[in-house]
This record gives structure tokens, C-alpha cells and sequence, in this order.
């Protein structure tokens, strides 16, 4: 056995890993600063310098012990979307994903005996920098809990969760829409029009269900909060009694309890904010917007559907038929890794997952297809 060796060889592997990623910080900090300008920039720029730095650290480790220092590679692809989305929307969209890392890798350095001083600390007060950009230095502690606790999403509107299930959705309908008549043996224009009516009433299908279900979502917990108001002004001691009935659930003291509840009263603002989130376990803030969701969830329906209509639109038979296959799966693994990406969650592994579910209902389809086809035959 020759365990020195085999030690040595996972450092350089470890100091490799190290280096990788801090290279890619540091792009995707440069490229932020390429969407800023003013005092955000020079932020931004000074965090690249940082991180510029501790891949030098790494780099210096790797020559040191005699291993070959990799050169620099391409970007990863969250960094690449992340840039992308800062570019065309604003930095402000994409900082809480990235403070969310940031919060998840800040004790990278804490035991690491090959971390140069003062490593740790620059890796925590990156968390904390963005933090004060994200709130324009007035910190929300509601916010900076929530995005420390990366399950936690700010998708208010509902318009987030609608769009992703609608790409999704789209693709996957649609495609399995148009393999079935394909397998069926129909005509090139019957093919077409199944895909251009699966487009249209998909779309507006997914639309009006998503503002429905968020309006009267949206409408229910509007009474429950209106109802809490109304018992609030009717009988602020019921409530009072049950702050205090809550707070001792939670393990506190009965003259703590007392206390908290005290405070809370003092302002029935509060008091029916703490209420709504603690008795109903609603947010009153986030009740979601049906118009937001709405829309969402048509464009980016008809987005997905879209990608097998194009090549009946451009061709026909065979070559058609082949090119829709190709452009499904290729959709498919892109909507997949890039939610995967975003979500912090192995690419490949996100993308294969939405292959195989789309893969297997337009298989499905397919057959039938094909069985219907060969008996109307």
C-alpha cells in the first residue's frame, strides 16, 4: 500500500477543485461587473479581485508540489446562465441565488490546513456583501431569513412555478401529441394541424386554469385574513390569549409568552401580520398574482409546444419526423439542466430525468398511434 502517495494524489485532485471553482467565481463576479456600472461595479470587481487571489493560492499549491496547473477552461453553466439572466433582466434578479451559495460554501476554508489566512473570512463576508446589495443597505430581516434558507423561493407572483411547469408541459404535451398522429400514419398537413391546435389550446387552456386557480386561491385566503381583522377588532383579548396559547406551544415560558404577545397587540398592523402566518399559516405578502401566472404560464406553454411545430412548418415525411425527435430530446435535456442548474441540483441528472419522462409519453402515444393507424387500415 502506498498511502503517501495515494494522499498526495487526492490533494492535488482537491487543490484542482479549489482552483476550478474559485476561477469560476471569479467569472461570474467579473461578468456581474460587466452588467453594472458606478459604485455596484467596483463592488463586483473587487469581489473577482478576491477571488482571483485564492485561485492564485491554489495554482501556487499545484506548482509547489510539482503538478501541472490546469489552464483556464470554459465557465460552468450555472455561471453562464446566471450571466445571461443578470444581462437581460438585472443583477438584482440572479443576487439571491448566488448569496444562497455563497451561504452554502462560506465554511469551505474553516478546516482546510492548505487555506492560506484569511480565506474563510473572505468567503463569509461575500454572503454578507451581497446581502447589503440585495436590500440597498436597509436589511429586511424577513428577506435575509429567507434567503439564508435556501428552500425557501421569492417566486410571489406564482408566475416562476407556472412558467416552468408550462415549458415543461408544452414540450411534453405536444410532443407526445404529434408523435401519436405521426404514428397513425396521418398526413403531413393533419400532423401540422394537431400541433398548431395543441399549441393554441394548450396555451390557453394552461392560462385560464393557472388565473382560476390563482384567483380563487388569491380570494380565500383574502377572506380568512379579512375574518382574522374582523375577530382582531371584535375580540383583541380571544386574540391576545391565543398569541400567547401559541407561543407556549413553542415551548416558551407562560410570562414570556405573555410578554411577546403584549408587544404584538401594541400594533394590530402587526398583530395581524404575526397572526395571518401564525394561526393560518399564511404569508400575506406572497397570495400570488393570477394575471402574473397567467401569462407565465401561456407564452412559455406555446414556447415548448412550438419546438415540434417548427419542422412541419419547414418540411415534411421522414426528415420531419426525425427532426422533431432530435429537437424534443435536445429541449427537453435543456429545460431540465437548466432548472437543475438553477436550483443547485446535478445538470446531467435534471436533464436525463426530463428526457426519460418525455421520451416515455411520446412513446406511449406513439404506439397508440401507430395501433389506431394499422386498425383503421
Amino acid at each position: 500500500m502506498n498511502t503517501g502517495a495515494e494522499s498526495a494524489a487526492e490533494r492535488i485532485r482537491h487543490w484542482r477543485d479549489l482552483l476550478a471553482s474559485e476561477r469560476d467565481a471569479e467569472a461570474l463576479y467579473s461578468r456581474l461587473a460587466e452588467a453594472e456600472s458606478g459604485e455596484r461595479r467596483k463592488i463586483f470587481e473587487e469581489l473577482a479581485e478576491i477571488e482571483h487571489k485564492h485561485a492564485a493560492h491554489w495554482a501556487a499549491k499545484l506548482r509547489d508540489a510539482g503538478a501541472e496547473v490546469p489552464p483556464p477552461g470554459r465557465p460552468s453553466l450555472r455561471t453562464r446562465l446566471l450571466s445571461a439572466a443578470a444581462r437581460r433582466l438585472s443583477t438584482q434578479t440572479v443576487l439571491p441565488m448566488i448569496e444562497r451559495a455563497e451561504r452554502a460554501d462560506a465554511g469551505v476554508y474553516d478546516r482546510d490546513p492548505d487555506a492560506a489566512p484569511g480565506m474563510a473570512a473572505d468567503e463569509r463576508g461575500h454572503a454578507r456583501t451581497l446581502s447589503k446589495l440585495i436590500d440597498g443597505g436597509k436589511p429586511d430581516p424577513r428577506k435575509q431569513i429567507e434567503r439564508r434558507e435556501g428552500w425557501h423561493r421569492g417566486d410571489r407572483s406564482g408566475a416562476l412555478r407556472a412558467g416552468v411547469f408550462g415549458v415543461s408541459d408544452g414540450l411534453v404535451s405536444n410532443t407526445a401529441l404529434v408523435m401519436g398522429f405521426a404514428g397513425s400514419g396521418s398526413s403531413h398537413s393533419a400532423i401540422l394541424l394537431a400541433g398548431i391546435a395543441g399549441l393554441l389550446a394548450g396555451s390557453f387552456s394552461m392560462a385560464a386554469g393557472e388565473f382560476v386557480s390563482m384567483s380563487s386561491q388569491r380570494e380565500m385566503y383574502e377572506r380568512e385574513i379579512s375574518l382574522e381583522a374582523q375577530e382582531l377588532e371584535e375580540s383583541p383579548e380571544e386574540e391576545h390569549a391565543e398569541l400567547v396559547l401559541l407561543y407556549r406551544a413553542k415551548g416558551l415560558g407562560k410570562d414570556e409568552a405573555e410578554r411577546i404577545a403584549d408587544r404584538i397587540m401594541a400594533d394590530r398592523s402587526v398583530a395581524l401580520d404575526t397572526l395571518a402566518r401564525e394561526e393560518l399559516g399564511l404569508d400575506p405578502d406572497a397570495l400570488g398574482s393570477p394575471w402574473s401566472a397567467a401569462v407565465s404560464s401561456l407564452l412559455t406553454f406555446a414556447i415548448g409546444a412550438f419546438v415540434v411545430v417548427l419542422p412541419y412548418l419547414i418540411g415534411a415525411g421522414t426528415a420531419a419526423l426525425a427532426t422533431v425527435i432530435t429537437l424534443a430530446i435536445l429541449a427537453m435535456f435543456a429545460v431540465g439542466a437548466g432548472i437543475g442548474a438553477l436550483n443547485g441540483r446535478s445538470v446531467l441528472r435534471s436533464g436525463f430525468r426530463q428526457v426519460l419522462v418525455g421520451a416515455l409519453a411520446a412513446g406511449v402515444t406513439y404506439a397508440v398511434g401507430r395501433l389506431i393507424g394499422t386498425s383503421v387500415s
